[in-house]
């Protein structure tokens, strides 16, 4: 089985600074880890390869730091990562990243399941493997919480749901999003860490993807951020005290005042 993890490396801290001619994150200096949700893609990719063999591959576009987090997820079991790497990607917003993150699918071949945490902590979209999965054709289930059976030709998954879950039956290849509660992320061992320290990270340009100027980086990115600001700060207001029903009391006819 044929697995490939998409990854993204995240700011360590949420004091982010944004460059106000690009209106995009600065990320030199900062501190960054892999996504959260991203390392319980990492590990079941790792359970499936163990328990069903194949080969894994971790992908992510990035600065050239995000070479650590490569790593990082070799020294949990991942066989070889991939770094999507070029000026010419900055200011990608999902759809270009999907689309370029897609394109290096491609490259590598034949591939039987896609796997991505469910959202980024610091954009919090939820929209690059829905978009992976579009650029390639192929099904996609969202919030996997659990993969029930995996079969030769398809898979069934159960899919976090506000009040309970679905069951979903998909053929493969397929893509699915999983959420935190599909597994607990191993701790790296000496030996996987050895083994990611003497790793080799294949780099692709965006001339070895061969891709469309104007569909990557700020040109090719159908929304921008115009404008960021800081909120006013409110001002007014009071604490009401009291029972509970006093304090209700006090509510409505804060309420009634009002609106008349």
């Amino acid at each position: 089985m044929n697995i490939i993890v998409c990854i993204k490396q995240v700011p360590e801290t949420t004091e982010v600074k944004i460059n106000p001619e690009t209106n995009t994150l600065i990320r030199e200096g900062v501190k960054s880890i892999i996504n959260p949700f991203d390392m319980y893609a990492i590990e079941e990719g790792v359970r499936l390869k163990e328990k069903f063999g194949g080969k894994t591959t971790v992908i992510t576009m990035g600065p050239p730091q995000a070479e650590i987090a490569l790593k990082e997820a070799i020294s949990m079991g991942i066989d070889e990562g991939i770094l999507i790497c070029d000026k010419a990607f900055a200011g990608s917003d999902t759809w270009a990243t999907s689309y370029t993150l897609s394109s290096a699918i491609k490259k590598i071949g034949q591939f039987d399941l896609i796997l991505c945490g469910k959202q980024a902590s610091d954009g919090d979209t939820a929209q690059v493997g829905p978009g992976i999965s579009a650029h390639l054709d192929i099904p996609q289930v969202t919030y996997v919480k659990k993969i029930e059976e995996v079969r030769s030709n398809s898979l069934r998954v159960e899919r976090m749901m506000e009040e309970g879950y679905e069951i979903i039956e998909t053929p493969l290849p397929a893509l699915l999003t999983v959420v935190k509660e599909i597994n607990e992320p191993r701790i790296p061992s000496l030996k996987g860490m050895l083994r990611a320290r003497s790793a080799k990270i294949i780099t692709w340009t965006q001339k070895e993807l061969d891709l469309e100027v104007t569909a990557i980086g700020l040109s090719g990115s159908p929304t921008q951020v115009v404008k960021i600001f800081t909120p006013p700060p409110r001002i007014g207001g009071q604490m009401l005290t009291g029972e509970p029903r006093e304090i209700a009391e006090k509510l409505v006819d804060l309420l009634k005042q009002e609106v008349t």
